[in-house]
């Protein structure tokens, strides 16, 4: 007998976030607690997550990589970003202005 698939969800990954109020693209615009400090459990779809975090760790690791091959006097030996994730399984970057509390996921590349 073949079951019914129709109904279950997509994987999920249950992630806390908040909504910017002043977008209209409400489902983009939720990230890691944003600046609205009242946060919601919403299930994140790993498919674009897992897609948009390899394009962007992919991406950083080739910058990184020519400014490794600069060299000199100090040369790169780690170095540690922030994103966000957005509820829609999107990707963000956080840049000094943005980083409120150090709220948000940290990677940090270090050479082997």
């Amino acid at each position: 007998m073949s079951q019914n698939t129709d109904h279950i969800a997509p994987e999920t990954l249950p992630f806390w976030v908040t909504l910017e109020e002043d977008d209209s693209r409400a489902d983009d615009t939720m990230g890691v607690f944003g600046r609205d400090p009242e946060a919601v459990l919403r299930s994140v779809p790993l498919g674009p997550l897992r897609k948009n975090l390899t394009e962007t760790v992919d991406a950083l690791q080739q910058i990184f990589a020519d400014v490794a091959a600069r060299g000199g006097a100090l040369p790169l030996a780690e170095a540690q970003l922030s994103f966000q994730v957005t509820a829609s399984g999107g990707v963000q970057l956080l840049g000094t202005g943005q980083i409120q509390n150090g709220r948000g996921l940290t990677l940090t590349f270090k050479r082997p």
